[in-house]
């Protein structure tokens, strides 16, 4: 198993890690981590490994391998060099583009208050994230949700996480929003996410502290992707 270090801190930049495990491919394991793998509609995280002599493996994706949501692979760039098994690294990732990831999940999870609709799906980018809801009818007052939804982001919401058992969540399926991505389950635990008072619901992602993070928002396009199912785009403003 790897260690999620991103799931207790967020904000770390840089960590000594060691590799456990070199796959035929190429993908690198690491016995801790702080690049987040792509799942739950957020990409993973980029960055470098930096060896003991300086030089960096660049890292352009980061995954659970064969859906393992244990392990995390770290896919180092077609012709960087590969490090041995034991050998001690830091890792390093993109914190301008995660910092971003980070502002707009947490922004997606106020969308969903705003819009109190289940979510169908949901995708998190670096300057556009968008969630799908079960909508029948695009709401007259866009103007006032947007105005309600940077009035969260203004009220300075501490956003913090707490751990539940698998079987206390099935006994509360109210808390699940997303109708068709899982909550991360299967190993006796789910997180969750709380902002303030105002929201709280599993989530396996990486978010900012404060809702104060996430900046001046706007409502982009909605398009209709079926009969009751309208699609939000989320930008940052």
């Amino acid at each position: 198993m790897t260690e999620f270090v991103f799931r207790e801190d967020s904000y770390a930049k840089t960590l000594p890690v060691t590799v456990t495990a070199v796959t035929p491919e190429g993908g690198i394991g690491l016995d801790r981590t702080i690049f987040y793998a792509t799942s739950g509609g957020q990409p993973g995280d980029t960055g470098y490994l930096e060896r003991g002599n300086g030089a960096r493996i660049p890292i352009t994706a980061t995954v659970h391998p064969d859906g393992d949501k244990t392990l995390i692979v770290h896919v180092p760039a077609p012709d960087a060099d590969r490090p041995e098994v034991g050998e001690q690294l830091t890792a390093v990732i993109d914190w301008e583009r995660r910092h971003k990831l980070m502002r707009m999940h947490t922004a997606l999870h106020l969308l969903s208050v705003v819009f109190p609709f289940a979510v169908t799906g949901g995708s998190v980018g670096e300057e556009k994230g968008r969630l799908d809801f079960d909508m029948p009818e695009v709401p007259e007052n866009l103007g006032e949700l947007e105005a309600q939804l940077n009035a969260l982001v203004a009220d300075n919401h501490d956003v913090s996480t707490e751990w539940i058992t698998d079987a206390e969540l099935e006994d509360n399926p109210g808390l699940v929003k997303t109708m068709k991505v899982k909550p991360p389950m299967g190993h006796g635990k789910v997180r969750l996410v709380r902002i303030g008072d105002v929201d709280l619901q599993p989530c396996g992602g990486t978010h900012v502290a404060n809702t104060r993070e996430i900046g001046p928002l706007k409502l982009g396009k909605i398009e209709k992707k079926g009969a009751i199912n309208r699609r939000v785009s989320l930008l940052f403003g």
